[in-house]
């Protein structure tokens, strides 16, 4: 922080922003009956990264600098097969992998996932779910470890979005929900009704969301603006840059009987397959599958912004979603105050913003002039959507919020 007062750097602001939310959502909550200590930001950080061969690096000048390749000719084979993700580490990356979850323990860090991804010599890492806070300061040094721990066994790890043309970028999925602080998920509409014995929070807390991220769509798409992602946005497993939301058919149903008077219990409704032998027999699937052509798809008891880069510090994206969560928390509970009954707030929300929840497939070619049509946020280019950053509406909602100051 600067001596005025200025966050200059990327701790603060989330810090302040998760304070802000926490203090208007616990108003809310209360209006609603349920008297809670505070909310916080609950993140799973997954990591996707690529490991190849030292040598090989040392012979690309483009790599070196730019972190992906810039010209050359495309390999015999990339990942027509799909047989990279299901096959057996290599044991080399392997006995990398597991010195860097060593590490990791050494320091407390619980990295426990490790597995193949889909494009050759593409991996993932994640961490278990936890506080925000906590969450990305171990993220940021597990990259920083993948790094130096690659180094020993000939390898270079390559965290840039997009190394590689024609094959599956890199991410890291964002999976994000709010909950109190003595561990209640408000995403987890069994928990948090038995825990309130009110059925209207799940969806109200639901409506909040679907508001804030359609309101601020040009906010969300500009924290996730990094050079890198550009080259992977629309591509190859990852998500468009149009930001809308996938709730599945079972909370949309749900959430669509609410905004018509029907307030019950939500109970999802599980699928199931048949594997078509004995041994396995039927298996039950839940309902909310999570949607991997869509940026940021509700999927049992959070919420996935899969559309954030690799490479990127995410405290500005949960900054970000903890802001717009902030003030939609805050104009549902001014409305409770003033008199109005919180179904119809959240019924007359849920209609405003019905428009930005959308099932089907967002690689089809049909849906970007359908999202426009739609109005939503559709900025491909991530020089343009940072220039977003300086618009009214968002300099106003971070200087509401005191999370940053604006200076001339």
């Amino acid at each position: 922080m600067g001596y005025a007062g200025h966050a200059l750097d990327h701790k603060l602001p989330l810090l302040r922003s998760e304070e802000a939310m926490s203090h208007e959502c616990t108003r809310l909550l209360a209006f609603m009956g349920y008297a809670v200590g505070g909310i916080q930001s609950n993140v799973g950080l997954e990591e996707e990264f690529f490991l190849i061969p030292r040598d090989a690096y040392a012979r690309r000048p483009d790599l070196q600098q730019c972190g992906r390749t810039v010209l050359g000719k495309f390999p015999g084979r990339g990942q027509e097969m799909r047989d990279h993700y299901m096959a057996p580490l290599n044991p080399n990356a392997l006995n990398c992998l597991r010195e860097i979850q060593h590490e990791c323990f050494k320091m407390g860090i619980p990295l426990k996932t490790r597995h193949r991804e889909v494009a050759p010599n593409q991996y993932e890492m994640a961490l278990y779910f936890g506080h925000v806070t906590s969450q990305i300061d171990q993220n940021l040094m597990v990259m920083q470890l993948c790094e130096e721990v690659a180094s020993k066994y000939n390898l270079v790890c390559l965290n840039h979005e997009k190394p590689f043309a024609d094959i599956n970028g890199s991410g890291k999925h964002n999976k994000w929900s709010l909950g109190t602080k003595d561990g209640v998920n408000l995403l987890n509409a069994a928990q948090i009704t038995k825990k309130s014995g009110n059925s209207e929070i799940f969806p109200v807390i639901m409506a909040d969301i679907i508001a804030g991220i359609d309101n601020h769509g040009d906010l969300l798409r500009a924290s996730i603006a990094c050079p890198g992602n550009d080259f992977r946005l629309g591509a190859m497993e990852a998500p468009l840059a149009i930001i809308s939301t996938y709730l599945g058919d079972s909370c949309t149903a749900f959430l669509d009987d609410f905004r018509n008077g029907k307030i019950a219990e939500y109970k999802p409704v599980a699928t199931s397959v048949d594997t078509g032998c004995k041994l396995f027999g039927v298996l039950e699937l839940p309902s909310e599958d999570r949607n991997r052509t869509w940026p940021f798809p509700f999927c049992v008891h959070r919420f996935e912004f899969r559309a954030v880069g690799s490479l990127q510090n995410v405290s500005f994206v949960n900054t970000v979603l903890n802001s717009i969560c902030a003030e939609q928390f805050k104009l549902f509970a001014d409305k409770i105050e003033a008199g109005a009954k919180l179904s119809d707030i959240a019924t007359d929300s849920l209609n405003a913003h019905w428009r930005f929840i959308f099932n089907g497939n967002g690689y089809d070619p049909k849906w970007k002039d359908e999202a426009v049509a739609r109005g939503m946020c559709c900025i491909v280019s991530g020089v343009e959507v940072i220039s977003k950053l300086g618009d009214a509406k968002n300099i106003n909602l971070f200087q509401r919020l005191a999370l940053f100051q604006k200076t001339s």
